[in-house]
């Protein structure tokens, strides 16, 4: 290898590097995703389903979650007073997660929100943000969004002097005389003195068939310890369905036509203690309490499409009269139709069984120490400050959308490279030819001593300074052609000047070669880049619209960050391509130029060796002495 081809493969690596240097520098480092600009602050929260949290060991799909704020984790100072710019978004930090906003106070420091995570892998964290701190956001509450459509009924008990309201879709609003008081559990419950009671309505949602599947849950604090009252109750003519308490036990009732069935607690409840209370019916009736299972009741469910009741039963039969039912039996008859003496909040009841993990989360996050399981992290600032859109299209990038924008940032830093070092080298070339043409044209009168003399010593100026001429190497080449076929006294034949002509064309080809070597790393940006850029894009966007089937549902919020976000790809194969494009026509002119003026000098040179070498020329010089050969 030469030591000129060294030092140009030497000064593309270095270009290379530099650019490559240039390019990871103006390349932000990992920025963390932000999933809106025009809020200012958020918070990470996290649910554990592992052993030193929930401790449930498979995957649970419909949850809503609660999350309780207080002045210990969160800044009520920092967003709304209302708390409508509250946000809650899923861990890719592109999906908005539904979610209902039972109560806010600023003032106070509480609030409680229900957040909706429709997917809980088991045994692990899922992490999830709160977004905070826009004033110009909008009401974003969605109750009748945050629960799954297989919830039939949910009462919060937060109304103030008038009784609860149906947070689904379904409407199922409650009447009666008990209404909600503070110093609930969550929030507002509802106080049960046994007398008192809520009427739920009928309703399509509430509808039971024969053998079908439900889910009927809420938490509830006896007033005294030992009590009897039902608590829930819900009668179709000689079928019916009863939740209620004897001796402190909790217990559930069944009767399809016949006589009742009853399944039982063993333990008795302690007054002053909350508890979760749940029943499900599948293969069977299954009675809950804390998220394990206490009781079972063989048989199917009874179909009921009528009404209920919390906080007693009125359509208990009548007792027997005293002369016709022995003491036990009126005594029984009349416990019967005592109400629930206590506390009651977080009604629920669902179409279908909810698993024993979904109870066991429900008991876990709702309860009075629901810390191990829902963990808030430290707060973190950004938003609008962040770097404006670009910066929010650069976070939502995807680790697919990053592999084609690395590969194309190599192609943009080889491609710079090659332009740097070809500009380079055309530039030293047009220099290097022009200081050649001039000397040339001033001793080619006498083009025997040019081709006779001495490398060190041609008139021609110093071989160093030349050695980046195409004209000079290929002049070289026609010398060492013209000694080999004359000692400047025998005259050439035509043979002998085609045979020179082949050589300086072969010359000129591989001169060209140089002129246009590694242009092709840029015909390959040009074509390839966009492709790439357009690969990345389609990509993207499948991953976006397979999110969004996944989540069911279409939100602008998910699908714009990752549409424009998938485009960068594309931008990327532009800004890869156009540089290049513009770098390869430059260069490919400034190439010919120096194709041109060496088909120009080639011709011109042939002419005067052939007039130089010819019979005539030789007699003229009246055959004069030898010329010395050069010393290659």
């Amino acid at each position: 290898m030469s030591p000129t081809h060294s030092s140009r493969r030497f000064q593309f690596t270095r270009a290379a590097a530099l650019a490559l240097l240039a390019a990871l520098a103006a390349v932000p480092g990992p920025a963390v995703a932000w999933w809106n600009e025009e809020w200012t602050g958020r918070k990470p929260l996290h649910v554990d389903l592992g052993p030193s949290g929930a401790g449930v060991t498979v995957p649970v799909s419909g949850a809503v979650v609660l999350v309780r704020l207080h002045a210990g984790n969160f800044k009520f100072e920092v967003a709304k007073e209302d708390g409508s710019d509250l946000r809650f978004v899923a861990a890719d930090d592109k999906t908005p997660l539904h979610f209902q906003l039972e109560k806010y106070d600023g003032l106070l420091g509480e609030a409680l929100a229900w957040v909706s995570l429709p997917e809980l892998p088991a045994g692990g964290k899922t992490d999830f943000w709160l977004y905070y701190g826009n004033p110009k956001a909008p009401p974003a509450d969605d109750p009748k969004g945050t629960y799954d459509q297989a919830t039939a009924l949910v009462y919060h008990f937060g109304e103030q002097g008038q009784p609860p309201r149906d947070a689904t879709s379904g409407g199922l609003h409650a009447a009666g005389g008990a209404l909600a008081s503070d110093g609930g559990l969550i929030g507002r419950d509802l106080k049960l003195d046994g007398t008192t009671s809520l009427t739920i309505p009928e309703g399509p949602a509430l509808a039971w068939t024969p053998g079908g599947q439900m889910t009927w849950s809420a938490w509830i604090k006896p007033a005294a310890a030992g009590s009897d009252g039902v608590l829930y109750a819900r009668r179709d003519g000689a079928r019916a369905f009863l939740i209620a308490f004897d001796a402190g036990r909790p217990y559930l009732e069944v009767q399809d036509g016949g006589e009742p069935r009853r399944a039982s607690a063993i333990t008795a409840l302690p007054a002053g203690g909350w508890h979760h209370l749940a029943v499900t019916s599948a293969d069977g009736l299954t009675l809950y309490l804390d998220g394990q299972a206490v009781a079972t009741l063989a048989g199917p469910l009874p179909a009921l499409d009528s009404g209920a009741t919390l906080g007693g039963d009125p359509g208990a039969p009548a007792a027997p009269p005293p002369a016709k039912a022995a003491k036990g039996a009126k005594v029984a008859a009349e416990a019967a139709r005592t109400g629930f003496k206590g506390e009651v909040d977080e009604l629920q009841i669902a179409k279908v069984a909810r698993g024993a993990a979904f109870l066991q989360l429900a008991a876990a996050t709702q309860g009075t120490d629901p810390g191990k399981v829902l963990t808030a992290g430290q707060d973190e600032t950004g938003g609008s400050s962040g770097g404006g859109y670009f910066a929010v299209i650069l976070r939502s990038v995807t680790l697919d959308g990053w592999v084609v924008i690395g590969i194309l940032a190599i192609m943009a830093v080889v491609s710079w490279a090659v332009m740097v070092t070809k500009a380079g080298y055309l530039g030293a070339v047009e220099k290097a030819n022009d200081r050649f043409t001039e000397a040339f044209r001033a001793h080619s009168a006498d083009l025997p001593r040019l081709v006779g003399a001495s490398n060190g010593t041609t008139p021609l100026g110093d071989a160093t300074a030349l050695r980046d001429s195409p004209l000079y190497r290929i002049f070289q080449i026609a010398a060492g052609e013209i000694r080999k076929r004359s000692d400047g006294r025998a005259a050439l034949h035509a043979e002998s000047i085609e045979a020179i002509r082949a050589s300086l064309d072969a010359g000129m080809v591989r001169e060209n070669q140089r002129l246009s070597s590694r242009l092709v790393l840029l015909t390959i940006a040009i074509s390839g880049g966009p492709f790439l850029g357009l690969l990345g894009t389609v990509v993207g966007v499948m991953i976006t619209f397979a999110a969004i089937a996944a989540a069911g549902e279409v939100n602008v919020n998910a699908i714009a960050p990752g549409i424009a976000a998938a485009l960068v790809a594309t931008v990327a194969g532009l800004g890869v391509a156009i540089p290049a494009l513009f770098g390869y026509n430059w260069l490919l002119t400034r190439s010919k130029e120096a194709t041109a003026t060496m088909q120009v000098f080639v011709d011109e040179l042939v002419t005067r060796v052939a007039e130089s070498y010819s019979e005539r020329a030789i007699q003229e010089r009246g055959r004069q002495a030898p010329v010395p050969l050069a010393v290659e």
